[in-house]
């Protein structure tokens, strides 16, 4: 399935609900950033009279919890409404399990803060490219757009957000860390929703992956859960039965798609 491929949603949207990995930002993982986190994270243990470990026995454990998170992470596409992984729990469970007592406590006194460098130091991101285009045609016609993602550190995408100066084209930006949920639990996007005012039946929800997005936005009971494709789009962990109403390889293709469904509505056309 690809973009060519796809077809015009049959609900015109009251608003507009997109993930931001993948649809807003397009990302690329940086090579040094875990030996950078360690040697960080090193550095304040050593600070503090914890001496037992290296930064190669950091860096070894902070890779291994990074992919104990993923697996995690794609076990967690499977529940009705899972709950996202906190700060603490990653850091003190996932990382550090097996670490001298101090060195545990004071990653889980300073996990959140951690989780943040994480996020700042794993990826360079950059706005993909379409992006503006279609936030502009979305505000020209008065259809509101939120954000609602799952993120390690949302604050890290808000501040991406900010410093492009796009925070003011977003009506509000939902992400999993803040809320204590995680796609594909559909609660994301009903706060969403209740926040602007719409049903859910009346949006359509755009992601880049089949088994938290697509599956989020059916059991929201979206208008419309369309998928763009991305990197990792067709990396699933395992077979999604089910699948989007339609498929766009970018954002200019949506853009064309929202424009056609509005003015199709503007002239009579069925919505």
């Amino acid at each position: 399935m690809s973009g060519a491929d796809s077809v015009r949603p049959t609900v015109t949207p009251q608003a507009l609900l997109l993930d931001f990995g993948g649809v807003v930002a397009e990302t690329t993982r940086r090579e040094t950033w875990s030996r950078e986190v360690a040697e960080i994270v090193h550095g304040q243990l050593e600070a503090a009279g914890c001496l037992e470990l290296s930064v190669e026995d950091v860096l070894i454990d902070l890779l291994a919890g990074c992919a104990a998170d993923k697996a995690w992470k794609d076990a967690m596409s499977r529940p009705a409404a899972p709950e996202e992984m906190t700060h603490r729990r990653f850091w003190g469970e996932f990382v550090a399990a097996d670490w001298p007592l101090q060195a545990r406590e004071i990653v889980i006194a300073h996990a959140t803060w951690l989780c943040q460098l994480m996020g700042e130091r794993r990826s360079e991101r950059r706005v993909r490219p379409g992006i503006p285009e279609l936030l502009a045609a979305a505000e020209e016609r008065d259809i509101p757009v939120a954000i609602v993602s799952n993120a390690l550190a949302g604050v890290v995408h808000r501040d991406f957000i900010a410093d492009h100066d796009l925070t003011h084209r977003f009506a509000l930006q939902v992400y999993s860390d803040e809320v204590g949920l995680r796609k594909p639990n559909p609660e994301l996007i009903w706060m969403a929703c209740r926040a602007l005012g719409v049903a859910p039946g009346q949006t359509w929800y755009v992601g880049d992956n089949f088994d938290r997005d697509v599956v989020a936005g059916r059991r929201a009971g979206v208008g419309a859960a369309i998928l763009m494709e991305a990197r990792s789009t067709y990396r699933v962990p395992y077979t999604v039965r089910e699948t989007p109403d339609a498929v766009v390889a970018e954002p200019a293709e949506l853009t064309a798609m929202l424009t056609s469904s509005l003015a199709s509505t503007t002239t009579g056309g069925a919505s």
